[in-house]
């Protein structure tokens, strides 16, 4: 096994080991996930220092998104219970911040480099996405991120991620890239607006992007929309209708789905003088605070289904889109070679036909050529003529199924950002034109019997593994439980010798500042 091979082992082996304690559903899902790898190898979609494990996080992840001075870093301390994050009217923090359960009483900050060195995080190599995006950026990834650690009960088992001022940052573009990774992989993301600042008409772009390029995904229904410190439109003359204005905001850009939730500080409230008022807006607070919280906790569960729903969709990516594209492009590959090479050929037989004539070796119809009148003698001659012919031939070939690829690269390429193919698409194509690939082949190179079958396999255990986890929260027929056994998603409880997924070593993180 490579180098490379060994390092994602490693790494896939030291997740099983944490799983093993901690979800034994999740624990199987990593062998599903090697098998999809297996395949992905063989037709290139991945190399071998890669894994569709690595690819998703593995802790039920909470992302605190909204506009800079909303309240997102004071609502994660009252969370916590914990004085963590910095809190004010100003954009105070200008990094994204993923926050982690650690036993040791004292907080650690660690930088970006921490979280983008280990697969275990939702920022694993996010470095090489910021280099896209902004050439040169990539080496300043501890200016995008950090991981702080907490001794915050509230924490175990999840990982909770703070943004910077949505419009605050000055580095907007790689900041848009972080937020849409951010979104894409949480279980759960709680979008917060300033109830501070009535004119939501004027935010167009912030809400743009939080609202109405989240409201079609499919998993709309973890966004939670939250209009905090509410508590400073009680002086108003009419209160409700800010919050009308906000809907209203909302509404425009076609929120349908979500909830919208108005809470404040209780730590930080501004002083309501009146009983009855004060009285609503803490009943309204406690009631949307407590739904809120609760969705929190539940991350836990959600993250089992979000890992599995992942397994499923990277199986299906593979068969429904990965393998079609790769089939097409192969298919119109092969056309343009076989047109190059009628070309080709054609003007090398017009180029021969030319010279023949030219040196007189055609009497009319007659091909003459002297050195046909002793075959015999000139044998060898015909012969070393006829392995020229055909290694000129075959070269031409070759240089035409090269071309042929080549210009078909960039294409590729922006297919497969389209169609989000997990996987290195225009890599799995070349497989696919290497010289000893056989340019009539009807199936992708790697995509045989075995392939077919393993792949159907995972999306049988994914099913499975649905079913058991639906076991375990549900109970259609009412039979009792308690004498069966049944895997738990519960978080073990870490120990001194062995430290779960919920429960990351910061000296283990701390070694991780350096890439591995």
């Amino acid at each position: 096994m490579s180098t490379p091979g060994r390092i994602i082992e490693g790494r896939l082996k030291h997740l099983e080991t944490h799983l093993e304690q901690e979800n034994p559903v999740l624990l199987s899902t990593v062998q599903s996930f090697r098998k999809l790898d297996k395949i992905a190898y063989k037709m290139g979609l991945l190399s071998t220092d890669d894994s569709y494990a690595t690819q998703i996080p593995w802790w039920p992840l909470i992302a605190v998104l909204g506009t800079f001075s909303s309240g997102k870093s004071t609502f994660i301390n009252h969370y916590l219970n914990y004085k963590l994050q910095r809190s004010g009217n100003q954009a105070v923090d200008d990094k994204f911040t993923v926050v982690c359960y650690s036993r040791e009483k004292t907080t650690h900050a660690l930088p970006g480099v921490a979280l983008d060195s280990d697969p275990r995080f939702p920022f694993y190599q996010m470095s090489d996405e910021i280099e896209e995006v902004s050439a040169g950026e990539g080496q300043r990834i501890d200016a995008y991120l950090q991981l702080k650690t907490c001794p915050s009960e509230a924490l175990r088992g999840k990982i909770v991620i703070d943004s910077p001022g949505f419009d605050a940052d000055a580095q907007r573009t790689s900041t848009l890239r972080i937020t849409d990774h951010i979104i894409d992989l949480s279980d759960l993301v709680l979008v917060f607006f300033d109830a501070r600042h009535p004119e939501p008409g004027a935010m167009n772009d912030t809400l743009d992007h939080l609202v109405s390029n989240t409201i079609n995904r499919a998993d709309s229904g973890k966004f939670l929309y939250i209009l905090n410190q509410i508590d400073t439109t009680a002086r108003e003359d009419n209160p409700e209708e800010v919050v009308a204005a906000w809907q209203r905001a909302l509404g425009e850009r076609g929120l349908t789905a979500g909830r919208f939730y108005t809470i404040y500080n209780p730590d930080a409230a501004v002083p309501i003088d009146d009983d009855n008022l004060r009285d609503r807006f803490e009943r309204k607070r406690d009631a949307d605070l407590a739904e809120i919280h609760n969705r929190m906790k539940e991350v836990e569960v959600e993250r089992a289904y979000r890992i599995v729903g992942a397994l499923d969709k990277t199986a299906r990516d593979i068969e429904e889109r990965a393998i079609p594209a790769i089939k097409a492009a192969t298919e119109k590959w092969k056309k343009r070679v076989l047109w190059g090479d009628a070309i080709s050929f054609g003007l090398l037989f017009a180029a021969l036909i030319a010279y023949s004539i030219s040196a007189g070796y055609w009497q009319g119809l007659s091909f003459t050529a002297p050195w046909l009148e002793n075959i015999t003698a000139n044998a060898t001659n015909l012969y070393i003529a006829a392995i020229v012919m055909t290694v000129v031939m075959l070269g031409i070939h070759y240089l035409v199924r090269s071309l042929a690829a080549k210009s078909m690269l960039k294409g590729l390429k922006r297919q497969g950002e389209k169609l989000a193919i997990r996987g290195d698409l225009t890599n799995a194509f070349l497989r696919n034109t290497r010289p000893w690939s056989s340019i009539f082949s009807t199936n992708p190179v790697g995509w045989g019997r075995s392939s077919r079958k393993r792949l159907s396999q995972v999306l049988e255990d994914a099913d499975n593994y649905v079913q058991t986890l639906n076991d375990r929260f549900t109970n259609p027929s009412g039979e009792d439980k308690t004498t069966r056994q049944e895997p738990t998603l519960d978080a073990a409880p870490a120990t001194a010798s062995s430290a779960s997924p919920q429960e990351p070593p910061v000296e283990q993180l701390q070694q991780s500042e350096k890439p591995a």
